[in-house]
C-alpha cells in the first residue's frame, strides 16, 4: 500500500504541514504528497507505487492498539483463529478484527467450532466490560485514537484560509434552506439554455449544414460513377442520414458537458449531493446514492457501477432500479431532434422539464418501492463539502474530449452497424429483394407487430415502434433509425405536438439501452432482478407516456 496526500498545495498556502516522514513511519507505509490539480508529485507516487507493487512489499506497522483491554482481546482472538484465518488465506489479526466487530460472513468462512464461538464471545464481553464500550465503539475507539496520535506528531493544522471563510458565506445561499433547489433549478435552466437555444443549437446547425453539404456531394459522385443502385442507398440513405444525422448533435453534448464539468470543478455538484440528501433520506435512500444517480445524467453504465460504493445491498438496488430514470446524455440526441422541429420556442423548458420529470419518476418509484420490495432504513451518510475554486481548464477540456470521444465511438460502432442493420431491414424483403417502398420491408413486419403497444400513447406507426427497439441497442440509434425510415420534415406526418411529447416521455422512462442491462445484471448478479427492472422500466414509461398524451390532448 502506498498513501497519496492530495491538496498539498492548498495545505501549504494555509500555512498548514504535514511531516511526511513521522506520517510514514507511524503507519508503516510509503506516503507520498502530491497535489493531483497541478500535478506535482505524480510521478513520484507512480513510481513509489509500481516499487511496492513489484518488490512485493508489506506494510510494516500492523498493530495500531496502546496496552489495555482491546489490545488484549484483539490479541487473544488473533491466537485463537490464527490457523483458521492461514487456511483461508487471511491475515489472522483482520479476521480477529473482523470477529470482534461481530462480522457473520467472516465468522462462517473461517470454519469456528461452538467451542470457539463461545470462547471468543466470552472474550469480547471481558473487553466491554474493561473498556465500558461496546465491541464497534471499542474498535472504532481504537482506530481513532491512533489517527489523533499520529497527526498530533506529524501534522500542524491549516489556518481558516480566505476561501474557507467564502465558501461558507457562498454557501448560506447555495445550500440554504430555501433557496438551495431553486438555485438549482435555475442553474440548470440557464445551462440548458446556453446549450440548446443559444451555442449547441448554433454550432450544431453549422455541422449540420456541413454533413449534409458532405452527403449531396458524395451521392453526386456515386451517380457520376454509376455506383449501384443498393451502394448508394446504402451510403447516403443509411450511412449518412443514420450516422450523419447523430454526428450533428456531436456540439450539444460536448456544450453540455462543459458546463457540467465547470459544475464539478467550482465544487458545487458535492453541494448538490449534499442539499439532495435530506431529499433522498425521505425517499428510503442514503445520500451515498445520490453520486451514482448524478453519474447517470451522463451514462448509465458508470452509474451502476458506481453502486459498488453503497455499503447496503438494500441501497444498491434500489438505486440500480432508480438509475435508468435519470435522463443519460445519449437521450439528447432524441430531446433535441423532437423539440427543434415541435417546440423550436420553448426548447430548454421542455428540456429541464424532461430531467425534472425523470427525477420526479424516481421518486415515486422509490416511495413505493421503500414500502414495498425495499423495506428497511439507508445507511447514513458523510461527506466533505472542498472549498470553491475556479475550474481548471485541464480538468474541463479532458472531461470534454472524453465525451466527444466517446460519442464518436459510439456513431462509428455501435449505431453505424445499427443503422446498417436498419437499412437492410428496411431495403430488403423476406425474400431478399431490394424494395423502394419500405412499407413492404422485413422491417415493417416486425414494426408492426408491436406498433399496437404504442398507439394508445399517440405514436402507433411501425417505423416509430422500431426505432424504439434500435434505441435499445444505443438511445442515440433512435433518431438515426427515424432518418433512415421517415426523415425529418415527414415528422409532422406521424406527430403531433402532443403524441410527440408523448414519445419524449417514453424515450426518457424506458428500458436503457444493452450495455447498461448488461451492467445491471453483472452488478445484481441475478438475470431475474435485471429483467424486473426492465420490465419496472417499460411499464412505467408506458403509464407516464399515457398520462402525458390524454393530459396533452385536453391542453
Amino acid at each position: 500500500m502506498v498513501l497519496a496526500l492530495n491538496m498539498m498545495d492548498e495545505v501549504r498556502s494555509n500555512g498548514g504541514s504535514v511531516d511526511v516522514d513521522k506520517m510514514s513511519e507511524a503507519i508503516g507505509i510509503p506516503v507520498v504528497p502530491i497535489s493531483a490539480a497541478k500535478n506535482e508529485g505524480i510521478s513520484e507516487l507512480i513510481e513509489q507505487a509500481l516499487t511496492v507493487a513489484r518488490k512485493k512489499i508489506q506494510p510494516k506497522v500492523y498493530d495500531f492498539c496502546p496496552s489495555g483491554p482491546i489490545h488484549r482481546c484483539i490479541h487473544a482472538v488473533t491466537h485463537l483463529v490464527e490457523d483458521h484465518a492461514e487456511n483461508i488465506g487471511v491475515s489472522p489479526r483482520f479476521a480477529a478484527t473482523k470477529l470482534i466487530e461481530g462480522d457473520r460472513p467472516m465468522t462462517e468462512k473461517l470454519g469456528l467450532d461452538n467451542n470457539e464461538i463461545e470462547l471468543l464471545e466470552h472474550t469480547v464481553v471481558e473487553m466491554e466490560n474493561d473498556c465500558g464500550l461496546d465491541r464497534n465503539a471499542a474498535i472504532a475507539q481504537m482506530r481513532y485514537d491512533f489517527i489523533e496520535r499520529v497527526c498530533a506528531e506529524s501534522v500542524v493544522k491549516c489556518k481558516d484560509s480566505r476561501e474557507h471563510i467564502r465558501s461558507v458565506r457562498i454557501d448560506r445561499v447555495l445550500t440554504g434552506k430555501y433557496a438551495a433547489i431553486p438555485v438549482f433549478i435555475g442553474i440548470m435552466l440557464l445551462i440548458f439554455w446556453l446549450t440548446f437555444d443559444v451555442i449547441g443549437a448554433a454550432l450544431s446547425n453549422l455541422l449540420d449544414l456541413g454533413i449534409g453539404a458532405l452527403a449531396e456531394l458524395v451521392n453526386r459522385g456515386l451517380v457520376a460513377f454509376g455506383t449501384n443502385e443498393v451502394v448508394r442507398s446504402l451510403v447516403v440513405d443509411g450511412i449518412f442520414a443514420g450516422v450523419g444525422s447523430v454526428l450533428s448533435f456531436l456540439p450539444i453534448i460536448v456544450v453540455l458537458f462543459f458546463f457540467l464539468s465547470v459544475l464539478e470543478d467550482t465544487g458545487y455538484m458535492a453541494r448538490i449531493a449534499f442539499v439532495m440528501d435530506k431529499l433522498l433520506r425521505r425517499i428510503g435512500l442514503s445520500g451515498r446514492s445520490i453520486v451514482p444517480m448524478l453519474i447517470g445524467f451522463g451514462c448509465s453504465v458508470p452509474a451502476v457501477m458506481a453502486t459498488r460504493t453503497l455499503s447496503s445491498e438494500r441501497d444498491k438496488r434500489m438505486t440500480v432500479m432508480l438509475i435508468p430514470f435519470m435522463s443519460c446524455s445519449a437521450k439528447i440526441t432524441i430531446y433535441a431532434f423532437f423539440t427543434d422541429f415541435f417546440f423550436a420556442k420553448y426548447k430548454a423548458l421542455v428540456m429541464l422539464g424532461l430531467y425534472l420529470l425523470g427525477i420526479a419518476v424516481g421518486i415515486i418509484v422509490a416511495l413505493i418501492g421503500k414500502h414495498t420490495a425495499f423495506r428497511g432504513k439507508p445507511v447514513p451518510f458523510v461527506m466533505e463539502l472542498p472549498n470553491y475554486r475556479l475550474p481548471g481548464a485541464k480538468n474541463v477540456l479532458l472531461l470534454m474530449w472524453d465525451k466527444a470521444k466517446d460519442f464518436l465511438h459510439k456513431a462509428f460502432t455501435v449505431i453505424f452497424v445499427a443503422t446498417v442493420i436498419i437499412w437492410f431491414f428496411q431495403s430488403f424483403d423476406s425474400r431478399i429483394n431490394f424494395v423502394t417502398d419500405s412499407s413492404k420491408s422485413m422491417l415493417a413486419s416486425v414494426g408492426r407487430f408491436i406498433a399496437p403497444i404504442f398507439k394508445p400513447l399517440g405514436f402507433g406507426d411501425w417505423r416509430i415502434s422500431t426505432s424504439l427497439i434500435s434505441g435499445f441497442v444505443a438511445k442515440e440509434a433512435v433518431v438515426s433509425t427515424i432518418q433512415v425510415l421517415l426523415g425529418t420534415g415527414a415528422l409532422s406526418t406521424l406527430f403531433t405536438p402532443a403524441s410527440a411529447i408523448s414519445f419524449l416521455v417514453f424515450t426518457l422512462l424506458y428500458t436503457p439501452c444493452v450495455a447498461a442491462v448488461s451492467v445491471i445484471k453483472r452488478e445484481l448478479s441475478s438475470v431475474k432482478k435485471t429483467v424486473g427492472i426492465m420490465i419496472c422500466q417499460c411499464s412505467v414509461a408506458w403509464l407516464c407516456a399515457f398520462l402525458v398524451y390524454r393530459i396533452a390532448i385536453l391542453l
